[in-house]
C-alpha cells in the first residue's frame, strides 16, 4: 500500500518538475493580411511555434513594445542620381515616424560603406543627415560589405531588437563577399534584414555577374531566414509608401514567449505560424 501511494505521488509531481525545467524563449513576429496591413489582437492560441519541426508550448503573446535598434543602409551610388529627391523624402518619412523611441544608425554604401550617423534617437539629426545625402558620381555599391558592417555595429551596440533596412537603387555591386558569409553575419547579430530595392529596367544588364548573383542570394536568403520584409519596386515614387508600410509592420509586431525543453544542442530551425490561413507570418527561422 505504501509503495502504491509513493508511486502515485511521483506520478503527480513529475509533470510539474519537468515543466519547471523548461526554458522560456522569446521571438518577434510580424503578421500581415492579404493587403499587407498588420493584423493585431491575435491571442496566444492563434500561434504555432516549432523547433526542428517539433511543436512548442506558446506561453504568452503580447504587442512588442521594446525599443528597436535599426541600421538604415541607404544607397549613395551614382544609381540614385536621377531619384535623389524620392530617396531622401521616402527615408525621411520612415525616420520621422520611427525615431524618438527607437535608435537608428544611418549608413551610405556608394563606394565603401560610410557611417553617416551613429545610433541615435535624435530624429532631427537623422533627417538632416538624410537631406544631405547625394549620389557619388562614378560609384557602384558595396551593399554586402555594408550589411556585414551594420551587423557588426549592432553586435557592438548590444542591440536587443536589431533590424537592418536596405534602401537601394540597384547600381552595380562591387562587394567581394559570398552570400553565406553575409547572411551568417546577420544571424550572429540576431538581426532581421529588410530590403527595398528598385528593380532594373528590362534589358539592363548587371556589370558584375558574380557579385550580382551573390547580392540576389543574400536578399533571397537573408530576408526569408531572418523574418524580414522584401519589397521590389518599379519606381522610386513608391519608396515613401513602402517605408511607411514597413514602419507600420515593425510597430505592430508580436512578442511571443514559448517553452523549450533544456538541451545541450540548440535547435537548428524555428518556425512561427498561425492557425489562420488568410495571413502571412514573418519571423526568424534560426534560434
Amino acid at each position: 500500500m505504501r509503495l502504491t501511494r509513493w508511486l502515485l505521488l511521483v506520478l503527480l509531481v513529475l509533470p510539474v518538475s519537468v515543466s519547471a525545467q523548461s526554458e522560456e524563449r522569446t521571438i518577434y513576429a510580424s503578421v500581415v493580411d492579404k493587403e499587407d496591413a498588420p493584423v493585431t489582437g491575435l491571442p496566444a492560441g492563434a500561434f504555432i511555434v516549432r523547433e526542428n519541426d517539433i511543436a512548442r508550448e506558446v506561453l504568452r503573446v503580447s504587442p512588442a513594445t521594446a525599443p528597436m535598434q535599426i541600421a538604415l543602409l541607404v544607397d549613395t551610388s551614382q544609381a540614385i542620381d536621377n531619384f535623389l529627391i524620392d530617396f531622401r523624402t521616402g527615408v525621411q518619412k520612415f525616420i520621422k515616424r520611427m525615431a524618438g523611441k527607437n535608435e537608428i544608425m544611418l549608413m551610405g554604401f556608394g563606394e565603401r560603406p560610410t557611417q553617416l550617423v551613429d545610433f541615435t534617437r535624435d530624429g532631427a539629426r537623422l533627417e538632416k543627415a538624410m537631406g544631405s545625402v547625394f549620389a557619388r558620381q562614378g560609384s557602384g555599391t558595396y551593399l554586402l560589405e555594408a550589411i556585414i558592417d551594420a551587423s557588426r555595429a549592432l553586435r557592438r551596440h548590444k542591440a536587443a531588437r536589431p533590424h537592418i533596412i536596405v534602401v537601394a537603387a540597384r547600381g552595380p555591386e562591387f562587394s567581394e563577399h559570398h552570400h553565406t558569409n553575409v547572411v551568417d553575419a546577420v544571424r550572429e547579430a540576431g538581426a532581421t534584414l529588410h530590403t527595398l530595392m528598385l528593380q532594373r529596367r528590362s534589358g539592363a544588364a548587371a556589370t558584375n555577374d558574380r557579385e550580382e548573383q551573390e547580392l540576389q542570394l543574400t536578399v533571397d536568403d537573408g530576408t526569408r531566414l531572418s523574418g524580414g520584409r522584401r519589397d521590389d519596386i518599379l519606381t522610386t515614387m513608391a519608396i515613401g509608401d513602402r517605408m511607411e508600410a514597413l514602419a507600420s509592420e515593425l510597430e505592430n509586431q508580436y512578442q511571443i514567449t514559448y517553452a523549450r525543453p533544456p538541451k545541450l544542442i540548440p535547435p537548428k530551425t524555428v518556425e512561427v505560424s498561425t492557425k489562420r490561413t488568410d495571413v502571412t507570418v514573418r519571423a526568424k527561422q534560426w534560434p
